[in-house]
């Protein structure tokens, strides 16, 4: 099934951005404002989400379907935790469609498989919650993980949120970080230059971000200070510039 609803807001080089987990395309309204300013800025939903929620889909396969809808033209592709994960997929298969890379929030994976394991038992399980209640009790309680306490609050950035219990539940199962495989190996020969992003108070991303810029070749790691996982929500000018002038 391919993917639905590309959008394009913005002029110049063009940059390609891939929303995090319970997001949609219309998510991070200030940080995408911000960057239409420089680039066209280009969005879609993924499997599992928005007007996508019915595409079931793991990273590889997410990986081919964006490879049929996104610019053929080498374009920058920046995604979001879940989004960049999706992200780094993308990139590890089809460089030559890149010209830069930006990760923020991101993971080359879980590297131990009983780790690996354990973590997809984990996301099964929040899959079944998430079959079990109402959308908005589970939004509730993933936003009030300690991953999201310093995340302000935004009306239309709740609203933005996808709200297909089955489709989230399925982008668990099949793409969740349980599913990924170790990237370690694949990272070490991708040579496209790469900006890697953390909020400096997330210290597992932090580290995360450090592994990812050790590992790829042509990989720089910023943090940005003050801000939790979802930096870009936190301080979406400071991201916007991070991912604009990378130097």
């Amino acid at each position: 099934m391919p993917l639905l609803g590309l959008e394009r807001a913005g002029s110049g080089p063009t940059l390609v951005w891939l929303h995090g987990f319970t997001q949609t395309k219309a998510s991070s309204h200030l940080f995408r404002s911000i960057l239409t300013a420089r680039h066209e800025v280009l969005t879609l939903d993924l499997p599992g989400h928005g007007e996508n929620a019915q595409v079931e889909a793991s990273l590889d396969e997410t990986a081919t379907l964006l490879h049929d809808v996104l610019p053929a033209e080498p374009f920058i592709l920046g995604g979001y935790s879940f989004g960049a994960r999706v992200a780094l997929h993308f990139a590890l298969h089809f460089p030559e469609r890149l010209s830069r890379l930006v990760l923020l929030s991101g993971t080359l994976g879980i590297y131990d498989e009983d780790e690996r394991r354990l973590r997809r038992e984990r996301d099964d399980a929040l899959a079944r919650r998430l079959e079990s209640i109402e959308i908005d009790a589970f939004l509730d309680e993933w936003l009030a993980q300690p991953l999201f306490a310093s995340l302000p609050p935004d009306p239309l950035e709740r609203r933005a949120r996808s709200r297909d219990a089955r489709g989230l539940a399925a982008s668990l199962r099949y793409a969740g970080t349980g599913t990924q495989r170790w990237l370690g190996p694949d990272a070490e020969r991708f040579f496209v230059p790469t900006t890697v992003l953390a909020g400096e108070r997330d210290e597992k991303f932090v580290r995360e971000a450090n592994l990812l810029a050790a590992t790829i070749p042509h990989a720089t790691v910023t943090l940005v200070t003050g801000a939790g996982h979802a930096a870009h929500l936190e301080a979406p000018a400071e991201c916007a510039r991070l991912l604009s002038d990378p130097a």
